[in-house]
């Protein structure tokens, strides 16, 4: 894919690199024809410091070779290789492509170790120590520049080690939102909601649903204004997971809390956004991911995985009980033959 804007730049580029390689061409011509007349001793005329003069001998023939070979290798290689503007040249090679074949081949070398986990449910693979020590590699590497080392998140990135989830907290959702990403969009609503003293009234009720500081009169005068936002935050302000609206009754603020910080939310609006961990992690690795960080907030459970090695174990503790037993018997029966 090209990065120009225009189809300009790409001419610009390939004609500024033609051009280049061209006039070495040109030059290495234009010296080669002109002959400099020289002095009976083979010099230019030319002293520099009194007596260092300057010889009228020509171009070494190797060096001139390799001259006219790297003119011949720079178009030969513009040829197969990116290098004029957005051509791709003959063999389509690229950075990314090679970058892509390169993970690829990583990721089937991975592929039998991921195998044991996919089969399992995320809230059973929580308690899997060698999954969630992958787990937590694959976060460090993909998520931790946002949410932190941690998972606590920071103003503007949520935390993941809390109950508190904008689209949910389900292991399909988290899934979901892995795969997929979000994209939280909340509009200027200041002009819906009135006067910039209506706004400041709405911001001392959204403060007031959380029982955080604010001021009960003009609270109560914006209660009435918070219709236009109860569209998206619900009547009582509790959020709406499928819409991805917060929830304005609890003590989490992502963007900073406060009356300013909610009038200034109300007025200008916010826009953030998640990508999409799709194409850079496998569907494997997304599982493992978001079984990690399921487990940040929720208790893992046994799964039938776990019984089963359970089971196994039982069952040869079992057959070597009976096998002394039995072994037992034999023992006291020799005795008894030989009294």
């Amino acid at each position: 894919m090209s990065d120009f804007t225009s189809g300009f730049w790409s001419v610009y580029v390939a004609g500024v690199t033609l051009a280049g390689i061209f006039g070495c061409a040109l030059l290495l011509w234009f010296t080669s024809r002109k002959k400099v007349a020289a002095s009976s001793d083979n010099t230019t005329g030319h002293v520099w410091d009194e007596d260092l003069t300057e010889m009228n001998n020509p171009l070494p023939l190797w060096w001139v070779g390799l001259f006219i070979i790297t003119i011949v290798f720079s178009l030969l290689y513009l040829v197969a290789y990116p290098g004029l503007g957005s051509y791709e040249g003959n063999l389509k090679w690229s950075t990314a492509g090679e970058y892509r074949k390169e993970v690829d081949a990583a990721n089937k070398e991975l592929e039998p170790l991921y195998a044991q986990f996919t089969a399992r449910p995320v809230e059973a693979l929580a308690g899997d120590p060698n999954a969630m020590a992958i787990g937590e590699r694959l976060f460090m590497n993909n998520c931790a520049q946002c949410h932190g080392s941690d998972a606590r998140g920071s103003k503007g990135f949520p935390n993941l080690a809390d109950a508190d989830w904008l689209h949910g907290g389900t292991p399909e959702k988290i899934k979901e939102t892995i795969t997929k990403g979000r994209i939280g969009m909340m509009p200027p609503m200041a002009a819906a909601v009135g006067t910039a003293d209506d706004v400041k009234n709405v911001a001392n009720y959204v403060l007031s649903l959380s029982k955080a500081p604010h001021d009960s009169v003009r609270a109560q005068l914006g209660k009435s204004k918070f219709t236009a936002c109860a569209a998206c935050h619900g009547p009582e302000g509790k959020g709406n997971q499928a819409m991805g609206a917060p929830n304005l009754s609890d003590d989490t603020w992502l963007h900073g809390w406060g009356e300013q910080a909610v009038m200034n939310m109300v007025n200008g609006g916010k826009t953030n956004q998640m990508p999409a961990q799709e194409g850079k992690l496998t569907e494997a690795q997304i599982h493992v991911l978001a079984s990690y960080v399921w487990g940040l907030s929720n208790k893992p459970v046994n799964d039938r995985h776990d019984d089963g090695i359970k089971k196994e174990e039982h069952r040869d503790k079992d057959k070597h009980g009976d096998k002394d037993e039995h072994g037992d018997k034999d023992k006291h029966g020799d005795k008894d033959k030989d009294r």
